[in-house]
């Protein structure tokens, strides 16, 4: 069976890899440069590429090119302003069946959804972010986290705790 391309391989995956690259990075312009480094890094390794998930191997180098991202550039995470008119992954969904006032309650709870989702610590974040927005496995989340299944899995129980808390509490 001959080699994969690269392309194959990494091309279908962009999307994925600037979703979770943009909820590490929290900013939208960053989060561009990560999965640009990333690739880079993925292209000059993509020779040891064994098979398997490409998905997973790709969200696992972008995962880490955003941590150096945040780790060398700024120390700290970025904040992101949700007023800044970036783009959510969200807002890319559009149903045209829906009357204005629909679409206006639509675009609210997506903002409610990406303010909850913003205020959480990046590890529950990420875990969310894999498992319910981009509908990896709990084995493909501990391939890319580089943490154990019951990890993942105690970041998930976690993280949608806080998430319900917080919808509950009205915080934003």
């Amino acid at each position: 069976m001959p080699r994969p391309s690269f392309a194959s391989v990494a091309l279908p995956h962009l999307d994925a890899a600037y979703n979770l690259a943009r909820w590490l990075l929290r900013d939208a312009t960053e989060a561009e440069d990560a999965v640009q480094d990333a690739l880079l890094r993925a292209l000059k390794y993509f020779p040891s590429f064994r098979g398997g998930d490409g998905r997973a191997w790709l969200l696992q180098i972008v995962r880490n090119a955003a941590y150096d991202r945040l780790a060398t550039k700024h120390g700290k995470e970025i904040a992101l302003s949700l007023d800044d008119g970036e783009a959510s992954p969200a807002d890319f969904v559009h149903d045209p069946g829906d009357d204005p006032e629909t679409a206006l309650v639509r675009k609210q709870d997506r903002a409610q959804l990406d303010a909850l989702l913003a205020s959480l610590p990046v590890e529950l974040r990420e875990a969310v972010v894999l498992c319910d927005l981009e509908e990896l496995s709990y084995r493909d989340i501990a391939l890319i986290t580089g943490s154990p299944v019951g990890t993942v899995m105690s970041r998930l129980w976690r993280g949608r705790r806080a998430l319900r808390r917080a919808a509950r509490a009205g915080e934003l």
